[in-house]
């Protein structure tokens, strides 16, 4: 028995060069064909996806024949949502730098719980989190983590701030749980996104139970006939409205907010990144005042999927909120010890990344981010969000232009169009998908059926947004 576990590790280590370097082939292949497929896959292709469907093998395959298996099933059927006219849900591609990170990072497969089990995780997330406030402007202080998504970053934060107002009432949230705790009042704008509404219902505040203040034609709160709020209370605003790309007026919502003793939690999953560019961070002006910000990395700054993060502008706050304590586990001194700050910081010890997220076990997902970050520095990453935007006015001109119309004001990279009524939209937006030049999703706005585009990608050019033009018109006049 261990001559046999030991050649059959032995043939393990000395087939991994082939397998990884037939893995890395097929990837560049992938790459190489996106810009170029349809986005959405074929339905036989989709269809064929079947084959990956077999029963639970006794005696295992061998690993490259599996790996070819997943390529000649598991390509086609994908969606090209890495290529330049991929316009659904808010997703950016992923940077070259991006990809080649999480190849490398997926070979050093570190655990970034904690310092001692990885000192260049810990030390990347470190780092990457400071670059990314410095980058949107926050407090100095700002602590964070990476977690999946907005919807998980969301729910850290507000699981922070549930127990950051409570305490301040005499409560022990993180102790005590909420039954018998004062009730916390829960404000949002009438637009709020529902990964706000689940991340809530996550941390035991509910989905239902929000005081909804009424919102503008662009999905912006109105500040105004705002009202008095008593005992334990949290705000949340919103930076990039899902359809629209428009944010709520930070400055009196916050000033107001703070005056009421609460704490405002700004959902930013793509809008936050606005702050990034001086063409664009005015519409988030004031937004550095707010208590914690949630954000995601694979929108628009185009890290792979997934990556989310979570930030609080006291991070004693989200410590006392996510720490997991054992005796097992080391001291913060350690990642101390072994990550030194390059510059006087606060005098606020850094947390080890399972301390102030909800995971202990977790990629290390700072390290994309640092790639980034360093890869295209601040300029870089000014120019993807601008860029971005004016490939949305782009479109947006392209489809006043065929005589359609464009449902709101062009802001940030989100586009509305509306072709009529609810039949004729949802027809136009079904033609769009299966013809394949590029992909929109449909959505409801203003209580009207409309389709929606967000341009999100680093590779999407000029004239890949005309080209999606003419296609959309095309399909449209059928």
């Amino acid at each position: 028995m261990v001559n046999r576990l030991a050649h059959e590790v032995e043939a393990g280590l000395a087939g991994r060069p082939a397998l990884l370097r037939d893995a890395s082939a097929r990837a560049l292949a992938y790459l190489g064909g996106l810009a170029d497929r349809p986005v959405a896959p074929a339905a036989a292709d989709v269809a064929a996806l079947d084959r990956l469907d077999f029963a639970l093998p006794a005696a295992g395959q061998d690993a490259a024949s599996v790996l070819v298996m997943l390529d000649d099933y598991g390509s086609p059927g994908t969606v090209a949502s890495g290529g330049p006219r991929y316009f659904g849900f808010v997703t950016g591609g992923a940077l070259p730098i991006a990809q080649a990170a999480a190849w490398l990072t997926a070979a050093w497969d570190q655990n970034a719980a904690l310092s001692v089990m990885s000192p260049t995780a810990s030390a990347l997330n470190r780092v990457a989190v400071r670059w990314v406030t410095e980058l949107l402007g926050l407090p100095e202080s700002t602590g964070g983590g990476f977690v999946t998504g907005a919807t998980m970053a969301n729910a850290t934060c507000l699981a922070a701030a549930r127990d950051a107002v409570l305490a301040g009432h005499g409560w022990d949230a993180a102790g005590q749980g909420l039954v018998g705790a004062p009730p916390v009042t829960v404000v949002a704008g009438a637009q709020a996104h529902t990964t706000v509404r689940k991340a809530l219902g996550l941390v035991g505040l509910g989905r239902d139970r929000a005081l909804l203040l009424p919102a503008d034609g662009q999905g912006r709160i109105e500040p105004r006939g705002l009202p008095a709020l008593t005992g334990p209370a949290l705000v949340c605003l919103q930076a990039g409205n899902v359809n629209s790309g428009a944010s709520d007026p930070f400055g009196p919502l916050i000033d107001w907010a703070h005056e009421n003793g609460a704490w405002v939690h700004v959902d930013g999953a793509f809008g936050l990144w606005a702050a990034a560019s001086p063409g664009t961070a005015g519409q988030v002006a004031g937004i550095a005042a707010a208590d914690s910000w949630a954000t995601d990395a694979h929108k628009w700054l185009n890290t792979t999927y997934d990556c989310g993060i979570a930030l609080v502008a006291d991070p004693r706050a989200l410590r006392s909120a996510m720490e997991a304590a054992a005796a097992y586990l080391p001291e913060d001194a350690t990642l101390l010890a072994l990550t030194p700050p390059p510059r006087p910081r606060p005098a606020l010890t850094p947390s080890e990344p399972m301390h102030v997220t909800p995971q202990s076990s977790q990629r290390a997902r700072g390290a994309e981010v640092w790639a980034v970050l360093a890869t295209l520095g601040r300029d870089g990453v000014a120019a993807l969000v601008d860029r971005t935007c004016a490939l949305a006015r782009r479109f947006a001109d392209g489809m006043r232009g065929a005589g359609y119309t464009v449902a709101n004001d062009v802001v940030l990279n989100q586009v509305v169009v509306d072709f009529g009524d609810e039949a004729r939209t949802g027809a136009v937006i079904a033609a769009v998908q299966e013809e394949g030049t590029c992909w929109c999703g449909p959505t409801v706005w203003q209580g009207r059926a409309a389709m929606r585009v967000s341009v999100s990608g680093w590779n999407t050019t000029e004239q890949d947004i005309d080209r999606s033009v003419a296609a959309v018109t095309a399909c449209a006049t059928r």
